[in-house]
């Protein structure tokens, strides 16, 4: 506010709001009856698993009849992959390369297309974010894909997958600096000092040229920062002070999975505030993950439980732990909505994706696949509505309305064969 010329109406001066995207993966699909809605267009009602969504209800759209056929087998020869076909083609609707040498070949992914534009007027222009450790894999995954495929959801060539960082120390370090080094940073935890310790008189000075308004919201952005950086030292701390015989950890990273997604979902909301990037992805979980559940009563691995075999107890158990990764997508929506943003919200200026590469898991089909939207897209989506397309839709559709809605047009994505008209 205080950058506007005095004496004229806000209104009228505030810049156009840039739009944030923000991507996020989730592998083995759904229990498909219990994540569809009831109803389609604007009278529907949520399901089961969408139900955590229900106070972001006017800005939800759940895509329903989209496939990604090229997830699936080619043809002859091509037969298994499922798993590491899903997150490859997640954002670029292109069938991968078959090889588990180094010869990886698969398709620019809409988070980079869109980085190349609008990535350019910011300090980083995307950020790849995940839970789970991808590090050691590498070779051949799952028969006759290179793990490659498996470890990331972002290309930025069709030979160059992007890693994706799950230690929220080396995200927050990315988006502020201070500490060249490990050991640099370890002595800043050391010693207790805050990144925001060294602009402290930079920050003085600036609010003392701002009115009221503009002082709290910088204070607001100053404590996000604090408390963030609070959370990552004190989970540093229980690491190095532990004494249970585990394996090495690296420093940074919660033990408690629902404290690390949300930890890593607020470094996004943050980046996003402080316009140090636009564009940021998210896996979830990773394709074949064997985490366990015991929050929520379940001692079966993630990937055992979504080969459900249509049992009734165990697709209880998949609905739980699909309910579950929704209730923490609505942690990120909650940060986004509680931050101003120009005449707004974040929520009200980003387009958030949220789905999988995969249908049913039992039979590792790719249509119709768990879908969503979640934002206001800076007014360029309208929320409060289940939309239902024909039977196997390509995604790839949803991609190409995606970028064009962020102001990064492409002629076609993958097997697109045009814009959602509806979107």
């Amino acid at each position: 506010d205080s950058m506007v010329p005095a004496q004229t109406p806000l209104a009228k001066t505030a810049a156009q709001p840039q739009i944030r995207l923000g991507l996020c993966f989730i592998p083995h699909g759904a229990v498909m009856a219990n994540w569809t809605p009831i109803g389609d267009g604007t009278d529907f009602k949520l399901s089961r698993t969408l139900a955590p969504l229900a106070p972001y209800r006017d800005q939800l759209v759940v895509v329903s009849g989209l496939a990604q056929k090229n997830a699936a087998p080619a043809g002859p020869g091509d037969n298994g992959g499922d798993h590491t076909r899903s997150p490859s083609v997640f954002l670029n609707g292109v069938h991968p390369k078959r090889t588990d040498g180094a010869d990886i070949r698969a398709g620019v992914t809409i988070d980079q297309m869109a980085a190349q534009k609008m990535g350019q007027e910011t300090p980083l222009p995307s950020l790849e974010l995940a839970i789970e450790d991808y590090s050691g894999l590498v070779g051949s995954c799952d028969v006759g894909f290179s793990c490659a495929y498996m470890n990331t959801i972002s290309w930025r060539t069709p030979t160059t997958p992007l890693p994706m960082e799950i230690n929220p120390r080396i995200v927050f370090d990315r988006l502020f600096g201070d500490g060249a080094t490990a050991d640099e940073r370890l002595e800043r935890i050391r010693q207790e000092r805050s990144i925001l310790d060294a602009v402290t008189g930079q920050v003085r000075r600036l609010e003392g040229n701002l009115a009221a308004n503009d002082r709290n919201r910088v204070a607001e952005y100053l404590d996000t920062v604090r408390e963030i950086e609070r959370r990552i030292q004190l989970t540093e701390k229980q690491n190095s002070n532990s004494s249970l015989a585990v394996p090495t950890s690296p420093s940074g990273i919660p033990d408690d999975h629902q404290t690390h997604t949300n930890l890593m979902f607020d470094l996004m909301a943050l980046a996003f505030q402080a316009d140090i990037t636009r564009v940021s992805t998210f896996m979830m979980a990773r394709e074949v993950s064997y985490r366990t559940f015991p929050m929520l009563g379940i001692s079966e691995g993630f990937h055992p439980a979504s080969h459900h075999q249509n049992n009734k107890e165990r697709l209880e158990n998949l609905t739980k732990i699909n309910t579950y990764h929704v209730s923490l997508l609505a942690h990120l929506l909650e940060r986004l909505k509680a931050t101003p943003d120009g005449d707004g919200n974040l929520l009200d200026h980003s387009l958030i994706l949220y789905g999988s590469g995969m249908s049913n898991s039992n039979v590792h089909n790719h249509s119709p696949l768990p879908v969503l939207l979640a934002g206001g897209a800076a007014g360029r989506l309208k929320g409060g509505r289940h939309l239902k397309n024909p039977d196997d839709t390509p995604m790839s559709n949803l991609l190409l309305s995606i970028l064009d809605k962020a102001g990064c047009p492409q002629e076609s994505i993958g097997d697109s064969t045009g814009l959602l008209s509806d979107v």
